[in-house]
């Protein structure tokens, strides 16, 4: 069996496993195979073959693996809309029961209900916004 066969086949070992893995350290070695397939095509012999698979696998482990982890691990979006009102605080207006009542946040007033319907949240109390459903905001009290 040829070299080149060899490399290609390690090359697609790595880029399954890589599959599995999805570290980005398997797929740089896979491609570091790759180019050691092309080097053994070529006619490099053995010992040259293996320079060029670990200057490139080291090149690619130290250079562009760290560029593509940063790549996909970029902040979390920011929050917009009612998804940005979860967790802040409120304060209740007028008295909220399981059934209705209101509440400030930020400024602007909500219609609000219990997220634990047996819960009276007298006015005055602040509370957590758990929860959005259409206009309502269901609230539990901050202890």
């Amino acid at each position: 069996m040829d070299e080149w066969v060899i490399w290609v086949i390690l090359a697609l070992v790595l880029g399954v496993a890589e599959i599995f893995t999805l570290t980005a350290s398997l797929g740089m070695l896979g491609v570091a195979a790759l180019l050691t397939a092309a080097a053994a095509a070529i006619g490099l012999p053995v010992p040259l073959q293996l320079l060029v698979f670990a200057l490139s696998s080291t090149a690619g482990l130290f250079v562009v693996r760290p560029l593509a982890v940063r790549h996909i691990r970029q902040p979390q979006l920011r929050r917009f809309g009612v998804e940005a009102l979860l967790g802040k605080p409120a304060y209740v207006v007028s008295e909220v029961t399981g059934r209705d009542g209101r509440i400030r946040i930020g400024g602007e007033e909500w219609s609000a209900r219990a997220y634990d319907e047996t819960l009276v949240i007298p006015t005055g109390a602040t509370v957590d916004v758990i929860e959005i459903e259409g206009a309502t905001a269901l609230v539990y009290p901050r202890e």
